[in-house]
């Protein structure tokens, strides 16, 4: 038998009863937990062991977003060792101490060596650590325009939109929908500041993930019979600094920095 390395594949091999006593509602979607390793193949009752055994062997399990991220640490930490630090100042918007690079992210100053090793007060996860990385490589130091454009607008590439939408400005809305304080975390502790704009909103706030990739996000309240409201925007010239997936994966990475405040209140 050769590997199995998707869903449709397991899904063959089991015993299509949709019985749901794995606790997933059909048999393909607990094929597909398998094999992004949410789900032990031993959780399906029908299964005998020296089948299990069998295929347990075979089933290559994805690797999860987080998985994907560190392993394309590497490879930056590779090009970054190319980069001319002490040049590259000015076009990063950075400070340079010794041989390092200093950079601010949401006010908060994240330092990094030639080796692309990162150090910072504030808590690193991957989705920061890949697009600062990427930041210092690839960046074309362009200074923002003042023109703020949606995530859509920066780029043709549909699947980042989608990406975008789902798991970036829908639970950044839930999470200010339900606790409304964040905005007023998001000034004192991140360097918010609140600015007039031509958008409908409420409230209206810059952040500055990276110095010369400033972000805007509006906020409108709910009124009555409608729902709140939330879009966020970028500088026109966010793609000349920032690469589109790295946008994207950054701001997943302030999405969980947020949700980290907000668990300490609730």
């Amino acid at each position: 038998m050769s590997k199995l390395d998707n869903p449709i594949e397991l899904y063959k091999l089991l015993p299509k009863s949709n019985c749901r006593q794995c606790g997933q509602a059909t048999c393909l979607a607990f094929a597909a937990e398998v094999i992004k390793g949410q789900k032990r193949l031993n959780q399906c009752p029908h299964l005998e062991n020296n089948i299990l055994e069998e295929l347990d062997g075979k089933i290559i399990k994805q690797a999860t977003p987080e998985d994907q991220l560190k392993q394309a640490l590497e490879p930056l930490k590779k090009e970054i060792l190319k980069i001319n630090f002490a040049e590259s100042v000015k076009r990063l918007e950075a400070k340079l101490t010794d041989d390092k690079l200093t950079i601010k992210c949401l006010g908060k100053n994240f330092t990094v060596d030639p080796k692309g090793t990162i150090v910072s007060d504030c808590h690193i996860n991957v989705w920061v650590s890949v697009p600062l990385l990427n930041y210092i490589i690839y960046s074309a130091g362009n200074d923002p325009s003042g023109k703020w454009v949606p995530f859509r607008e920066l780029s043709s590439q549909t699947v980042w939109n989608s990406f975008f939408e789902q798991r970036f400005e829908k639970p950044l809305k839930q999470l200010v929908d339900s606790y409304p304080d964040l905005i007023e975390d998001l000034i004192v502790i991140f360097n918010g500041k609140p600015v007039e704009t031509s958008f409908s909103s409420d409230i209206s706030l810059v952040l500055h993930p990276l110095p010369k990739v400033p972000m805007l996000i509006c906020y409108k309240k709910p009124e009555e019979d409608l729902e709140s409201k939330l879009n966020v925007f970028f500088d026109a010239t966010a793609e000349d600094n920032l690469k589109i997936d790295s946008i994207y994966r950054l701001c997943v990475g302030l999405l969980v920095m947020f949700q980290k405040i907000t668990s300490r209140h609730i």
